[in-house]
């Protein structure tokens, strides 16, 4: 780190000055507070930034010097070091407890096997780097990004079809992008699309059905979204992508230190500005930051989901396989969570004890009691998703048919797998 703001802020102990700092500089994150913060680029800023510290009022001068002279005398080279080496040993521990709980892989050979001893299967399958092409396909020449587009693997296409066209198979692309992306890689598919965290639900003979809730407010998309513009104006390579129930900001293709670098300052935006008094939830992806209304995941949204199959399907026969893979972001992964409280009390514990819940895969020939109807989530939970004061008048199903998609479910762990 530069440490010439330190010295001078240390040296300014009589004068008082006043410190200028570019906002790009590391010392800006913890001298801030008492600095004049500019950007180098922007000439005129510069200009207005120094007469303004050459006629700041001498009580205002030493409030700012005091503040960041408290801070240079208290957060000492020996302090840092001490807290970085204790921060170091932290780190140790998570490591090792992180690797306690790497999930199992997928049991292939049983998966196959299940599958084929089942009358009435159900996949439930990510998009984004789970049926897409690998990013390092998405490469980009200069500044210019050679392709956006999400595309289904040209491998993946024929043993999908073949998927979909089984007649006791129902297959189901869950994902968080739009539904133009999704009606133009599955379009020809005789599948389900459920699109933005499944706020969009349809078959790919019929037409988008929503299922928001009544009470989903989107006033706060405009703020917001002025906060993206910026962070995509400062950050070059990134982009921003406002969806009908959320906005996305990505910089996956920026580069990563200086990506990261501007996420970080973009939630600090976020949470000391357009969204300090809202009810969204900020979900942070590996390269991404999404905003969305509190709520809206998949799992959330599976039950409306599944009791709309069964209701188009006409289903008399119980699901009794389910294959959910997908690499889905943390928030969303209550989706995994859903199945496993659909399986009986009586399922034996893992051999893997320290997975955690929503990653447990289950192996082939563990025994299992009968599975009750039952619902997974809890009333209070489903409640704000199905209930009668929440439908969207376009649904046009049966009401009743709500709660089909939990009841019609009669799944052992012997025949429940995630990955």
């Amino acid at each position: 780190m530069n440490l010439v703001s330190y010295e001078f802020v240390a040296c300014q102990a009589a004068n008082k000055g006043v410190l200028i700092l570019s906002e790009f500089a590391g010392a800006a994150q913890s001298l801030g507070a008492g600095a004049i913060l500019v950007n180098p680029w922007n000439v005129a800023e510069v200009a207005s930034s120094i007469g303004y510290a050459l006629n700041m009022s001498a009580d205002e001068r030493e409030k700012r010097h005091h503040h960041n002279f408290l801070h240079v005398t208290t957060h000492t080279s020996q302090g840092w070091a001490e807290t970085f080496i204790s921060e170091l040993n932290e780190t140790i521990v998570e490591a090792q407890l992180r690797s306690r709980q790497i999930p199992p892989p997928l049991p292939i050979e049983a998966a196959v096997d299940c599958y084929a001893c089942s009358n009435n299967r159900l996949l439930i399958l990510g998009f984004d780097a789970t049926l897409t092409e690998p990013l390092d396909a998405l490469w980009r020449k200069g500044n210019q990004i050679k392709e956006l587009k999400h595309k289904i693997r040209s491998d993946l296409r024929e043993p999908l079809r073949k998927l979909c066209d089984d007649p006791k198979t129902t297959v189901l692309v869950l994902s968080g992008s739009n539904r133009n992306a999704l009606d133009n890689n599955f379009g020809d598919f005789n599948l389900w699309l459920a699109a933005e965290n499944g706020i969009f639900l349809r078959a790919t003979t019929g037409e988008w059905m929503m299922t928001m809730p009544e009470n989903t407010s989107m006033d706060w998309v405009d703020s917001v979204k002025r906060v993206f513009e910026y962070f995509t104006q400062r950050t070059p390579r990134s982009h921003f992508e406002l969806r009908e129930t959320s906005l996305i900001w990505d910089y996956r293709y920026s580069d990563a230190e200086f990506g990261r670098l501007q996420a970080r300052d973009l939630l600090m935006h976020l949470w000391t500005g357009p969204i300090s008094n809202l009810s969204l939830d900020v979900v942070q992806g590996s390269q991404s930051i999404e905003v969305r209304s509190v709520g809206v995941t998949k799992g959330a949204a599976i039950d409306r989901i599944l009791g709309e199959i069964v209701h188009n399907k006409g289903m008399k026969e119980p699901i009794d396989y389910v294959l959910c893979m997908g690499h889905f972001l943390a928030k969303d992964e209550d989706i995994y969570s859903y199945f496993e409280l659909m399986l009986p009390s009586e399922t034996p514990t893992s051999s893997s004890s320290q997975v955690p819940t929503p990653f447990r895969t289950p192996t082939a020939g563990s025994s299992a009691a009968p599975l009750k109807k039952q619902h997974s989530l809890s009333p209070g939970k489903k409640s704000s998703f199905i209930g009668e004061s929440m439908l969207d008048p376009m649904m046009g199903a049966d009401r009743m048919s709500l709660l089909e998609g939990s009841s019609l479910i009669n799944l052992q762990a012997e025949n429940y797998f995630s990955c």
